[in-house]
């Protein structure tokens, strides 16, 4: 069982259960709060450096990366006095699912997209995360390796 997230983060979880966009904008429901935005990364049909149309996503993760997710979210709510909840899926994906969904409150709006951006950048660049993207013609490639 993982550590509980710092108050101001309401959830950092990595999950291979579906992620629902109405849990964590419910998570972050709070009336100090003006102005709430929030991402949904999906799984695309395409990639520029696939050779074909993408399948499917599978997503895996280090031991460690719900922490990493918890840290990520920490740091983004200190900077910008906001509340977030996030969640990375791990597993196959298919074409449309969720793959990360970041919801973000804050008294202000230009606060609440500051710390949803710095959320998701932190994401692709700090997250042990890792996938293999699954292409139509049966081809897969890992993205994501070495940083």
């Amino acid at each position: 069982m993982s550590a509980a997230p710092p108050a101001d983060v309401r959830i950092a979880r990595i999950s291979a259960d579906p992620i629902r966009l109405a849990e964590h904008a419910a998570a972050i429901d709070d009336p100090r709060m003006g102005a709430e935005t929030s991402f949904v990364g999906r799984v695309r049909d395409h990639d520029p450096d696939a050779r074909g149309a993408v399948a499917a996503l599978e997503y895996t993760a280090h031991p460690d990366a719900e922490a990493a997710l918890g840290a990520i979210a920490s740091r983004a709510s200190e900077a910008h006095g906001a509340l977030i909840a996030v969640s990375h899926r791990i597993g196959r994906l298919e074409v449309g699912e969720p793959a990360v969904v970041i919801a973000v409150a804050a008294a202000h709006r230009a606060e609440a997209f500051a710390a949803c951006r710095d959320v998701i950048e932190d994401i692709k660049r700090e997250l042990p995360v890792w996938k293999r993207q699954l292409e139509a013609d049966g081809t897969a490639e890992w993205k994501g390796l070495g940083g």
